[in-house]
């Protein structure tokens, strides 16, 4: 039975007056917020842990009769040099030894530069040279579960609760990263990632949305931003332990505890209110909001009987949402448009991100340092979002950071490879990209009405996440020319920071409710109209925004 509109608004009216009772940012929120962010930065962790974990560092080809099981000759030896031929670069070349009659010859064993790494799954099963492939499979195999982990578990909080989904993502994820280290095979080591990969993000998923339901607008961009704040952390992390434990074995493990600092929140986080409203569990929302105002000192007073008996209809949707879907996004020309310029820009972002981060070990200088500056390049660019984003827009900084981020990467493409210089300007290149991958998950949701902002957010995550499965793989590209990954990241970057000049601003407007406002949405508003992104004189939609629960789509 449908639900008359009327109706469902008194409920959703109900269900606002009642959150905004709490304030925006008060102690209870702030304890829950605490609890949430702790998933990203396990969830930024494991991500990238293969770059320690399955570390390949400089090597060469194992000379017969030069070394041994328990020898290795010096790399400048007569001996070496005699034997090695040297590649463009004037270091001795990685895969080929000179055979009989100095023709070359492809490697079939190898021995390692062990100043930094002596033990890790690149050196024990050799992803080196024809061998490449293994270690982007196992970095791409990963991502792909994270792809199905945004549309399963995204998918699962909606039905079964926030909380229960981040909880059991913990423990899977625990689980499941400890069996990583524990695995002898490596089709197993890739399967077990696969499994890894789609529990890994999952708490992360939860608890954004969890963040996103509970604090006030005034808020949100702050609290979204220290998501990406500590998925960058986590990033440090990977390097701080891997300096410390020269272990692949242990390091896993290590890396696995992490996830331990999950579980307690079975017992200390509470679930949605929202999302329990939208069940017609009005009694459980109310006790939660209730314990949130005692927490925050307020003396505001809540009618429990009276909004229970509110609660009754089983949606708290639009009368009208029951039809909408992904499709909508391609059904007319200006949503069509906003969904294949934010889509582009979701690829572009994730590709530069993770492959300017997955190509710290081709880096020159302590691999741990500069991954441990790769994480802390992105504070400055969050810093930034943080001062600027409301006073300046999304369009305009989405589309300047992406630009810049590409600038950055064709003049690495220019630099020396392995230069000093091209090493700075990497870090340039991740400051400005992690700053306009952390824009995109606000400015999506916004672009988008409320009754498919779920869909749209999702369908962004989803290029994001598929790019991110695809940069390994670009990586390899490298063996035919080693400028050629960074080129195309930068055209990536350089064409969707153009891009976004076409799409509206959201700063200051109104936001759609329905499909007909999101098809009039930012008519005629882009940067070569009203680069200022003031509000442009036409008439707008006067409904206020409604904080609907979002599928869970976030970093991957």
């Amino acid at each position: 039975m449908k639900i008359p509109g009327k109706a469902i608004m008194d409920k959703e009216h109900a269900l606002e007056e009642m959150m905004g009772k709490l304030g925006d940012f008060g102690k209870y929120q702030a304890f829950q917020f605490f609890l949430h962010i702790l998933a990203a930065m396990t969830a930024g962790l494991h991500m990238l842990s293969l770059v320690t974990v399955a570390a390949v560092p400089e090597h060469r080809c194992f000379l017969s009769g030069i070394d041994s099981s328990n020898y290795t000759e010096a790399w400048n030896s007569s001996l070496v040099l005699e034997a090695i031929p040297l590649n463009e670069h004037g270091k001795l070349d990685s895969c080929k030894v000179y055979g009989e009659n100095k023709t070359l010859e492809e490697c079939t064993s190898w021995v390692y530069d062990t100043q930094y790494f002596t033990s890790s799954r690149g050196i024990e099963w050799d992803f080196v040279c024809g061998r490449r492939w293994m270690g982007a499979a196992a970095q791409t195999a990963y991502m792909f579960g994270v792809v199905i982990g945004s549309i399963v578990l995204g998918r699962l909080c909606d039905k079964i609760g926030r909380k229960t989904v981040f909880v059991w993502a913990g423990i899977l994820q625990l689980i499941f990263a400890a069996s990583v280290a524990f695995s002898t095979d490596y089709y197993m080591f890739v399967t077990i990632r696969f499994l890894y990969g789609i529990f890994g993000s999952g708490s992360y998923i939860a608890g954004f949305v969890l963040t996103m339901e509970l604090v006030g607008p005034s808020r949100r961009t702050l609290c979204g931003v220290t998501f990406q704040i500590m998925f960058a952390i986590g990033i440090m992390l990977i390097a701080a332990w891997g300096y410390l434990i020269d272990n692949r074995f242990y390091l896993q493990i290590v890396y696995a505890l992490h996830a331990v600092i999950l579980l307690p929140h079975w017992f200390l986080m509470d679930e949605s209110p929202r999302w329990l409203w939208t069940q017609g569990r009005a009694r459980e929302c109310v006790a939660i909001i209730k314990k949130a105002l005692k927490m925050n000192n307020s003396s505001e007073t809540i009618d429990a009987s009276s909004l229970v008996s509110q609660c009754k209809a089983k949606n708290a949707k639009y009368a009208n949402e029951e039809a909408a879907g992904t499709s909508d996004l391609f059904k007319s020309p200006n949503m069509l448009k906003k969904t294949l310029i934010i889509c582009g820009c979701w690829f572009a972002n994730s590709v530069v991100y993770y492959g300017l981060s997955l190509n710290t070990g081709k880096l020159n200088g302590n691999p741990y340092f500069i991954f441990f500056l790769m994480g802390v390049v992105e504070m400055p660019s969050y810093v930034i979002i943080m001062l600027y984003l409301d006073r300046v827009g999304h369009r305009a900084l989405i589309s300047a950071m992406m630009l810049f981020g590409g600038i950055a990467c064709v003049a690495v493409v220019a630099l020396p490879h392995g230069s000093m210089a091209a090493t700075v300007v990497v870090m340039i290149g991740k400051l400005f990209i992690s700053g306009s991958y952390s824009i995109i998950y606000k400015y999506s949701a916004e672009l988008f009405p409320t009754v498919i902002r779920s869909s749209g957010v999702g369908l962004g995550s989803m290029c994001a996440s598929v790019s991110g499965a695809l940069t390994p793989l670009i990586s390899l590209l490298d063996t035919l020319n080693p400028k050629i990954p960074t080129f195309v990241f930068a055209v990536l970057a350089l064409l969707s920071g153009f891009s976004a000049f076409f799409l509206p601003e959201t700063i200051g407007r109104d936001l759609p409710q329905t499909i007909e406002d999101g098809e009039k949405f930012g008519v005629g508003d882009n940067c070569f109209t009203n680069c200022s992104g003031r509000q442009m004189s036409v008439d707008s939609i006067d409904v206020p925004e409604t904080m609907v629960p979002l599928d869970g789509e976030k970093k991957q």
